[in-house]
């Protein structure tokens, strides 16, 4: 699964990878503007690799995360690599270096239709 950037950033698309909601799902990205709803902006244009699928926790699923010095927000939009979104950031744990996010899922997609190490 894959996090949308939508100007330029680190990193590609590609490979099935989990990722964060770019521009707006890291930290140093961009901030929501106070009192105003947030909207649905589409899907980005580009998407960047997060990590790849550990498990299933309930209905959510547990990703590992391969980046190395970016740590996605809570609730930044995480998006296959044809750039469909499949949830959000729910919970970050683990160690600084080695760390894991949980990802609430849309409400039509399945926790059992991943597979071990799923990028």
């Amino acid at each position: 699964m894959n996090s949308g950037r939508k100007n330029g950033g680190r990193g590609g698309g590609g490979g099935g990878r989990f990722s964060g909601g770019g521009g707006r799902g890291f930290r140093g990205g961009g901030r929501g503007r106070g009192g105003r709803p947030s909207f649905n902006e589409g899907p980005p244009e580009r998407v960047i690799p997060i990590g790849h699928y550990s498990h299933a926790c309930q209905d959510d699923l547990v990703l590992k995360v391969d980046l190395n010095e970016e740590v996605p927000y809570f609730n930044a939009p995480i998006y296959t690599e044809d750039k469909n979104q499949i949830g959000k950031i729910d919970e970050i744990f683990g160690p600084i270096k080695d760390y894991f996010v949980s990802v609430k899922l849309s409400e039509n997609i399945k926790a059992k239709n991943f597979r071990l190490k799923d990028k």
